[in-house]
């Protein structure tokens, strides 16, 4: 409440950009330093990204087996219901751990159960047995392969898995959209396609977390796109997202004829609104060939 001169008490104005009040009383939103955290994150985002470059030093792994590797790990994640932080964080270490070492081919599977097994376990209230893992790769490898790859990625990592994801901004934006489950459910499907493609690695998660959101209210027609609060929380104006969200997009054009299917049925299914079969919308592919 405010003081007025002649004595009368007024209601104070509410902030239009405050998209926290209504958790003002859940001391696990952490109101009072959620606006700093996001600060933090995209502060520190650009120093523990993976290289957008990596691929060009492995001489045995391409960008089509990292893609059919991601669409395995969504796969996995999807049946074992595991957290959307889990998947996020595994793609996180797999693309870190490459840019740093060498994988030969027959080894590229087992970065990537390894990769889940330790995200898993920082991430899962229960995480995955190794058996139940080594099962789902038909025993490709043995429990000591795994263990140790595990310990090697984390060494190489120096056991740092606090760090900004896709997943973390794109909670944050969607609430500053105000979304609805279909909304939520579009942005979520642009986001994994994006981790299927090795290409979407040029861009710091925040700004492939907005363009998601972004690229979600245009095909649901959202109107308009791009609104003011999202643009306070973000960081971000709708020229900045336009380059990304052309590239979700014309992925959304491409996924039902795409060898890597994960993300597309996953996102077919009722049970996530079916929201991948929406018509990828025409006005944000032109000029988008120039861009893959």
């Amino acid at each position: 409440m405010q003081q007025a001169s002649d004595g009368i008490t007024t209601p104070k104005k509410k902030d239009p950009y405050d998209i926290d009040a209504p958790d003002s009383c859940n001391e696990l939103a952490v109101v009072e330093y959620v606006e700093d955290i996001y600060r933090f994150y995209k502060s520190t985002e650009g120093t523990c990204r993976p290289l957008s470059s990596y691929m060009s030093s492995q001489a045995e792994i391409s960008e089509r087996m990292r893609a059919i590797l991601i669409d395995w790990i969504i796969e996995v994640q999807y049946r074992l219901t595991l957290m959307p932080e889990t998947l996020y964080l595994t793609v996180y270490i797999i693309d870190q751990y490459l840019s740093m070492e060498s994988v030969p081919r027959k080894e590229l599977q087992l970065v990537g159960i390894s990769a889940m097994l330790i995200a898993s376990k920082y991430e899962e209230i229960w995480a995955p047995l190794v058996k139940d893992l080594m099962c789902l790769c038909d025993n490709a490898f043995t429990r000591d392969q795994v263990l140790t790859k595990e310990k090697a990625i984390l060494d190489r990592l120096h056991w740092n898995l606090t760090v900004p994801t896709m997943y973390m901004f794109i909670v944050r934006y969607l609430k500053a959209a105000m979304c609805d489950t279909e909304l939520e459910n579009m942005a979520f499907f642009y986001s994994e396609l994006a981790l299927v493609h090795y290409a979407m690695l040029v861009y710091p998660p925040s700004v492939t977390a907005a363009a998601a959101v972004y690229a979600a209210r245009s095909t649901l027609g959202m109107n308009p796109p791009w609104t003011d609060i999202l643009e306070h929380h973000t960081g971000l104006a709708e020229p900045q997202l336009l380059e990304c969200a052309r590239r979700l997009i014309s992925f959304h054009t491409l996924a039902p004829e795409s060898k890597q299917k994960a993300v597309y049925r996953k996102y077919s299914k009722p049970k996530l609104g079916s929201v991948a079969l929406q018509s990828p919308v025409k006005k944000l592919l032109s000029g988008s060939q120039e861009i893959l």
